[in-house]
């Protein structure tokens, strides 16, 4: 970090008074899976009901991520831990402002996972959307893994990449046995508990 910089961290309007305003509490619900495990459907579901119930929400998504702040990068080792820690940033600025923000990113090592829990500290939740490569093959909704497996996307998780299943997620969904609907359900209930005021 440059000299010429300095972090503002007493901030005249407090994180408490911000969440006692939304009356909520922050946190990053982090969902990672192989592409086509339904973490974006599902981050979108859980972003709509909880907005019905009054809560401040906001999903960061890898498309709208990568169309956005970080369309300056590729898909190389150091280009994705460039993503997943600009990523991590911002949901920690979000989350520090009393905001409940989603984050959908197939993130698919743990060290990329446990480099985003250091930025953002104990609000980080980490889900993971099980679901095996052949039934994410069969959905394939963006057309992904046709092209991997034609050669026109390389190093594509699954395929030509590897993806670390997380040894100690906070909440595991196994959308190949459960609805999206059903695991929706459960990734509400377990995310309303940590963001109600007692």
């Amino acid at each position: 970090m440059s000299d010429n910089i300095f972090p503002i961290y007493d901030q005249l309007v407090s994180r408490q008074e911000k969440e006692d305003f939304l009356n909520q509490q922050g946190a990053v619900f982090w969902l990672t899976g192989l592409s086509g495990s339904g973490k974006s459907t599902m981050a979108k579901q859980l972003e709509r009901q909880l907005f019905n119930e009054g809560f401040v929400v906001q999903v960061l998504d890898g498309d709208n991520v990568r169309s956005g702040i970080n369309n300056n990068l590729g898909f190389s080792e150091d280009d994705r831990k460039e993503n997943i820690r600009r990523i991590a940033e911002v949901a920690k600025l979000f989350s520090a402002s009393g905001v409940v923000t989603i984050c959908s990113f197939v993130s698919p090592k743990n060290d990329l996972r446990e480099m985003a829990r250091r930025i953002i500290g104990n609000e980080f939740h980490l889900v993971y959307i099980s679901s095996s490569l052949k039934k994410c093959e069969e959905r394939d909704v963006k057309g992904l893994y046709a092209k991997a497996r034609k050669g026109e996307i390389k190093n594509f998780t699954g395929i030509d990449a590897p993806f670390d299943i997380p040894s100690n997620p906070h909440l595991t969904l196994d959308t190949e046995r459960d609805t999206i609907e059903d695991s929706t359900a459960s990734l509400y209930h377990y995310a309303i508990k940590h963001i109600k005021k007692s």
